[in-house]
């Protein structure tokens, strides 16, 4: 069975390991100065997707960088809308004098999951994007309420999954201060993107199985074995007869 399916990594974090990510992405998240990034380096890692033919996208996220965005806030909607609108905007004002333009927004962190299931700052996320450019594709959590603004606004949007996390049973990722919330096994990590790929299903960690779509994989740029995952998923995928492409 054919599956096309756009196989991302969040970039521009600071990690040593992130272009060895390169040739098995097709698309690639990049940190717009809220948890991490500044103008250089966005500049370096959209020029290396460049080269190598990974589309571009806006990783927004909380103005937290020292807690690299994965703790919780609580803003208004007109503050949300602002400040993912404004990291956008920088992020394509860097890649446009390079050749390149914006195809995606994926926000990270707690705003991603706070999104998944706040309707309020789902819109306000939504309108931000729309609002810079109509043909951004949105990427947000399967199933959750950021996908379901995004659509209201008009826009396209990617349900994604991911390669190297654990899942609860309402469908939310399992937090990073939880036992087993990430995966360490290359071999485990294979088999549950296959199964979501191909059954449309993925495990809970409380036993459970529950329905899950899948347009669009991450694999995160700083989990300590990425190179090894990424090559492995791309080979196994590959030869299950996944073609990769961008959403």
């Amino acid at each position: 069975m054919m599956r096309t399916l756009d196989f991302n990594g969040d970039l521009g974090e600071g990690g040593e390991q992130e272009t060895e990510l390169l040739p098995f992405l097709t698309s690639a998240s990049i940190a717009c100065g809220g948890h991490a990034g500044d103008a250089g380096t966005m500049r370096s890692t959209a020029a290396a997707c460049l080269a190598h033919g990974v589309a571009l996208g806006a990783h927004p996220s909380w103005p937290d960088r020292a807690g690299f965005g994965r703790r919780e806030q609580t803003r208004s909607a007109a503050e949300v809308y602002a400040l993912v609108r404004e990291q956008i905007t920088v992020l394509s004002g860097v890649v446009h004098p390079l050749g390149g333009r914006l195809r995606h927004v994926k926000p990270h962190g707690a705003l991603y999951n706070q999104a998944a299931r706040d309707e309020i700052l789902a819109e306000a996320i939504a309108r931000a994007v729309r609002d810079v450019d109509p043909a951004l594709v949105l990427f947000g959590l399967s199933g959750s309420r950021l996908l379901a603004a995004g659509r209201a606004c008009g826009l396209r949007v990617a349900a994604e999954v991911f390669a190297d996390r654990t899942y609860q049973r309402d469908g939310s990722l399992t937090p990073r201060s939880h036992p087993g919330a990430v995966i360490e096994s290359v071999a485990a990590a294979a088999t549950q993107v296959k199964r979501m790929l191909f059954e449309g299903t993925v495990g809970t960690v409380d036993g459970g199985e529950i329905s899950i779509q899948a347009d669009t994989l991450c694999l995160h740029g700083d989990h300590p074995q990425a190179p090894t995952f990424a090559r492995r998923l791309h080979a196994e995928l590959s030869a299950a007869g996944v073609l990769f492409k961008e959403p």
